[in-house]
C-alpha cells in the first residue's frame, strides 16, 4: 500500500455527496512494513462540524488523523481522503494521492493540527511569538513586523494575559495551559477549514481543561471551521462534539450523533467505554483505625517549602528572596486510608509529595511512622525509604528502558534486602508481579522483556510491583492514572483498591482528577497557590464544599 499505488475513490453517494461534506474518508488503510494497523476506515466531516474520534491507546485514532496529512513516518496508505474545495472553493483533492509539495500547501493553511503535548511540539530555542510569526510568514507571506503583530493578536484571541510579554517568552516559561493556548494560536494563524485536535486537554488540570474546551468551542464557531477531535475522554466528547466515531483495533465499530451513541450504544466496546468511570471500592470501615490509637503513617504540622529566587535590582547583589511553594500544611494519614491532595498545576501538591518523600527540603514537622527525615542519619533515611515508596504519573519515563522487567522490579531488594540470594529475589519478583496481575503464564518470558514491550496500563502495573516489592506501609501516588485511557484507569484504580484492602496500605494520592478522588480517597485536602484552602472527609468536602475554589473544581469536573 502506498500513495503511488493509490487512486482517488468517490464516496458512496458520488460527487454530489461532497457538496455537503468538507472531508470524505473511504476505505482508509494504514500499515507498517506489511502489518496493517488501520483497517478500512470510513467517516465524513461536514463544514463547521465537530466530530470526535474516540478509542483507547492503540485503537488507531491518532494514526488515522495524522494520515490525513501523511505525517506518519514510513507508513503505507490505501483508500481515499477527499478534501472538498480549497482557496477557490472548487474541485476535490485526494490527500492520499497528492505530492509532498502539494500537501505542504494544505498543512497549516487548510488543515491545521493541535498536538497533545505542546512542550515537545514547540521549538525550545525560539520564542513563542517568533514561532507563530514564522507560520504566518511562510503560509500568508506577511512581512516580519506585520507577522509579529498578528502573532500577538492571535495570542490575545486565545485569552493569554499580557500577550506582548508572552510572545517574547520561550515555551518553558509558559504554564501548561498557556502553552496549549499558544499552540491553538499557531494552528489558527491561517484560519484553516479543518482543525485536527489530538488529545488537546489530556495533560491539563480540570479547570484548565474546561477553559481550553470553551476556547476551542468559541474559536470554532467564530471561524466556522470543522474540528476532528481525537480523544479517549468521553466527558469531553459529551460536552464538545456533534458526532462521535468509536474506534477499536483499527476499525470504526460505531458512529452517530453524540446523543444517539451515548444514550443507546449498540457495540459492546462502546458500552464498555461508557461504563469506565472510576468506581469507589475503598473500605470506609478503616476509620476504626483512629479509634484504636493507631500510629499515623504520615503526619505533618506547619509544613513549609520555600524556593530561593533572585531579588530584582541592586538588592539582589546581597540577598536572595524566597518563593513559598507550600505554606503551613497540616495533615494526618492513618494505616489503610487514602489522603487525596487535589489542586491545579502550581498549587503545591507535587511539592508537598516531594517533601513527604524526603526529596525536598522543608520546615516544620513531617514524620513517617513517628520518625522525621534526617533525624537518624543516612541509615535511618534508608529505613524510611523502605516504608515509603512512590508510583509516578508516566510509567514509560519512570521505568529504565535499559533494564529488563526482572531487573526493574528486583532493584529495591538489592538496596533494602541485600541478604536475599538471586533465587530468593527471583521468587519475590514473580510473586510481586503476579499480585498486580502480571503473572508469567500470561506473559511468557516476562522477566526478560523490556518496558517498551508493554502497554501503558501494563507498565503502570510494573511500576506498582516495583514499589510493593519492599513491602512498604505507604505509597505516594503522583497522578498514577492521568496518562491512561478510561478503561485502563478503572482497572489500575481497582488494583490499588484491592492492594489497600489486602495489605492495609496507606496512600498519599496526588491528582487533579475529582473522579479519582471520589473513587479512592477517605480524606481530601484542597490546595491552591501553596495553601490548604479546605480539608476533611471526602464526602463532606466534595458534596458540601465550603470554599468557592473547591466548588469551582467540583463544578468543572461535573461539566467534563
Amino acid at each position: 500500500m502506498s500513495a503511488s499505488e493509490h487512486r482517488p475513490m468517490p464516496g458512496p453517494d458520488g460527487q454530489a455527496s461532497l457538496d455537503e461534506q468538507l472531508l470524505v474518508v473511504r476505505g482508509l488503510r494504514v500499515g507498517f512494513s506489511g502489518q496493517e494497523v488501520v483497517h478500512g476506515v470510513d467517516f465524513t466531516v461536514r463544514p463547521g462540524e465537530k466530530l470526535a474520534l474516540v478509542g483507547e491507546s492503540g485503537s488507531g485514532k491518532t494514526v488515522t488523523a495524522l494520515s490525513l496529512l501523511r505525517l506518519v513516518p514510513d507508513a503505507d496508505y490505501a483508500g481515499s481522503a477527499l478534501l472538498a474545495g480549497g482557496e477557490s472553493r472548487t474541485g476535490v483533492r485526494d490527500l492520499l494521492a497528492l505530492s509532498e509539495r502539494e500537501l505542504r500547501g494544505i498543512r497549516g493553511r487548510e488543515i491545521a493540527m493541535i498536538f497533545q503535548e505542546p512542550m515537545t511540539a514547540f521549538n525550545p530555542l525560539y520564542t513563542v511569538g517568533d514561532q507563530i510569526a514564522e507560520v504566518v510568514q511562510l503560509k500568508l507571506g506577511l512581512a516580519g513586523a506585520e507577522s509579529s503583530r498578528l502573532a500577538i493578536q492571535l495570542l490575545a484571541d486565545t485569552g493569554i494575559p499580557e500577550p506582548e510579554r508572552r510572545a517574547r517568552s520561550y515555551p518553558h516559561q509558559l504554564s501548561g495551559g498557556q502553552r496549549q493556548r499558544a499552540m491553538i494560536a499557531m494552528a489558527l494563524a491561517c484560519k484553516p477549514r479543518l482543525l485536527l485536535a489530538d488529545e488537546p486537554t489530556t495533560a491539563l488540570d480540570v479547570t484548565l481543561r474546561t477553559q481550553i474546551l470553551d476556547l476551542l468551542d468559541r474559536l470554532q464557531r467564530s471561524h466556522g471551521m470543522a474540528v476532528l477531535l481525537i480523544t479517549h475522554d468521553l466527558q469531553m466528547v459529551r460536552r464538545f462534539a456533534d458526532r462521535v466515531a468509536v474506534m477499536e483495533h483499527g476499525r470504526i465499530v460505531e458512529q452517530g450523533t453524540v446523543a444517539e451513541v451515548f444514550s443507546r450504544p449498540r457495540h459492546p466496546y462502546t458500552r464498555e467505554l461508557l461504563d469506565s468511570r472510576p468506581q469507589r471500592g475503598v473500605e470506609d470501615a478503616a476509620a476504626s483505625a483512629s479509634a484504636t490509637g493507631a500510629t499515623p503513617v504520615l503526619e505533618a504540622d506547619n509544613l513549609q517549602v520555600r524556593y530561593p529566587i533572585a531579588v530584582p535590582g541592586i538588592r539582589g547583589w546581597w540577598k536572595r528572596g524566597a518563593f513559598v511553594a507550600v505554606r503551613d500544611a497540616a495533615f494526618r494519614l492513618l494505616p489503610g486510608r487514602t489522603l487525596g491532595v487535589v489542586g491545579e498545576s502550581g498549587s503545591g501538591k507535587s511539592t508537598l509529595a516531594l517533601a513527604a518523600l524526603g526529596l525536598q527540603a522543608h520546615d516544620g514537622r513531617l514524620e513517617i511512622m513517628g520518625q522525621g527525615w534526617g533525624t537518624d542519619g543516612a541509615r535511618g533515611d534508608r529505613a524510611l525509604r523502605r516504608r515509603m515508596q512512590v508510583v509516578f504519573q508516566d510509567p514509560f519515563s519512570s521505568l529504565s528502558p535499559r533494564l529488563s522487567v526482572g531487573q526493574i522490579v528486583e532493584e529495591g531488594l538489592l538496596v533494602h534486602a541485600p541478604e536475599l540470594g538471586p533465587a530468593a529475589r527471583r521468587e519475590r519478583v514473580r510473586a510481586a508481579l503476579a499480585d498486580v496481575g502480571m503473572a508469567e503464564d500470561r506473559f511468557p518470558g516476562l522477566l526478560d522483556r523490556y518496558p517498551h514491550a508493554f502497554s501503558g496500563g501494563q507498565r503502570q502495573r510494573l511500576a506498582i510491583a516495583r514499589a510493593l516489592i519492599v513491602e512498604p506501609s505507604l505509597l505516594v501516588l503522583d497522578e498514577p492514572t492521568s496518562a491512561l485511557d478510561a478503561t485502563i484507569q478503572k482497572q489500575v484504580l481497582a488494583l490499588l483498591q484491592r492492594l489497600q484492602r489486602e495489605r492495609g496500605l496507606a496512600y498519599l494520592l496526588i491528582t487533579h482528577d475529582i473522579d479519582v478522588i471520589r473513587a479512592m480517597a477517605h480524606e481530601v485536602m484542597v490546595m491552591r497557590a501553596g495553601e490548604v484552602v479546605e480539608s476533611g472527609p471526602v464526602a463532606q468536602v466534595l458534596l458540601a464544599p465550603r470554599q468557592d475554589y473547591t466548588r469551582e473544581l467540583v463544578r468543572a469536573a461535573e461539566a467534563g
